[in-house]
């Protein structure tokens, strides 16, 4: 008898991961970007390796944009070559960072010319939106200053939130504004969104259709991320979820690479929060795959993604219950320890190929030629990735 009873089988299907476009992309550090035979060079390309993620897995049935990087003549057609690989097109993602004029702020900016430019970026993305099926705009902004005395910070959260309130303005009926943070860099004295408590501020002003996107690399060491998933869920705000890893900062790894016990509590709580399978919270991975190759890399994500979800659901909530109102420390903790260190990967390949899917995606994909044939195929043409 499976250890994964039909409840938990249940969740496990209807689980979904969001794959971003630029995964796909030749990304690295400040220093170097590395190029990779079979690197996508048209945001078709990238579509297609995603929907190769999916095929394998069945976990990654969208595909997040971002703009310009992912700029195209005609988003309705992207649509259709996209739904044709059996995928979506899901969040779009602005970009406010790499522009000469953003270089003291966007949507945070003294000089209105700039501001009213950033503005005008992201209404093109909620008119792209439109066009792609499209339901959130992630916003994640690059600005803060550097030294002490360098901007008025007080001045740059009201004019943000008069930035964003024009944003939410343009806003369809079904669309949404996700709000994300990071607490340094680029900038290293004050980033102007840099914790959940300031995003949650600046979008309770604006509205419902406003929330919080976590990014569970944007935090310091130490951070207990799962108290902030709980808190954000718990108050209706938690919108977008980004999977990644670190060891220092924002590393983007693979998730679950630094530390899997932090991945475990942390769906834990996206679960006591109902947030599992909630379609008012999106979840996606936002990662960088610097040394390995990227399709596998995105692989690998999402299955740790979902090995550390059918832990969770392994907890026995009863008998944590009993443990923390008798308060019982070690017995509550043995109760988690317990479902972290069961072993579900032999049952979650029988639950696959009872579904139709290869017990094994990472092996499926090595052997289905298709990193062979792009790297065979995609040669010329100008390499899509990070132009840091």
């Amino acid at each position: 008898m499976s250890i994964l009873t039909s409840d938990i089988q249940a969740a496990l299907a209807g689980q979904s991961i969001e794959l971003p476009s630029w995964a796909f992309g030749n990304s690295g550090t400040r220093f170097k970007v590395f190029a990779t035979e079979g690197t996508p060079r048209t945001p078709q390309e990238k579509i297609a390796d995603a929907a190769e993620v999916n095929r394998v897995t069945a976990l990654a049935p969208s595909v997040a944009l971002h703009i310009p990087w992912d700029k195209v003549d005609d988003y309705a057609a992207l649509r259709r070559y996209a739904e044709d690989l059996g995928v979506s097109l899901g969040t779009i993602n602005s970009n406010t960072f790499q522009d000469d004029d953003y270089k003291f702020g966007a949507l945070t900016h003294a000089d209105d010319r700039i501001r009213r430019k950033a503005i005008a970026h992201h209404i093109e993305c909620i008119d792209i939106m439109g066009a792609t099926g499209s339901r959130d705009l992630k916003i994640w902004l690059a600005e803060g200053s550097n030294y002490p005395g360098q901007a008025d910070m007080r001045a740059r959260q009201d004019r943000l939130h008069d930035s964003l309130t024009e944003i939410y303005a343009a806003l369809g009926e079904d669309q949404r504004l996700v709000l994300e943070y990071k607490f340094f860099e680029p900038s290293f004295y004050h980033t102007d969104v840099p914790d959940w408590g300031t995003s949650y501020v600046q979008v309770a002003a604006l509205g419902d259709k406003a929330l919080v996107c976590l990014d569970t690399g944007h935090h310091a060491p130490g951070t207990n991320i799962e108290f902030i998933v709980m808190q954000l869920l718990r108050l209706g705000k938690l919108g977008s979820f980004d999977f990644n890893s670190r060891f220092y900062a924002d590393d983007d790894l693979i998730v679950g690479a630094a530390d899997p016990f932090q991945l475990f509590r942390i769906i834990f709580e996206v679960i006591r929060g109902r947030g599992l399978n909630n379609p008012d919270v999106a979840f996606m991975l936002d990662q960088c795959h610097n040394i390995e190759k990227k399709i596998p890399g995105q692989i690998r994500s999402v299955l740790n993604v979902q090995e550390m979800t059918a832990r969770a659901l392994l907890v026995d909530g009863d008998a944590l219950a009993a443990a923390q109102a008798a308060n019982d420390v070690l017995a509550a903790n043995a109760v988690f320890m317990d479902a972290f260190s069961t072993d579900v990967r032999p049952a979650l390949a029988e639950w696959r190929e009872s579904r139709g899917l290869p017990a094994d995606p990472m092996a499926a994909f090595a052997a289905s030629g298709y990193q062979e044939k792009i790297e065979a195929e995609r040669v010329g043409g100008t390499q899509a990735g990070w132009g840091a």
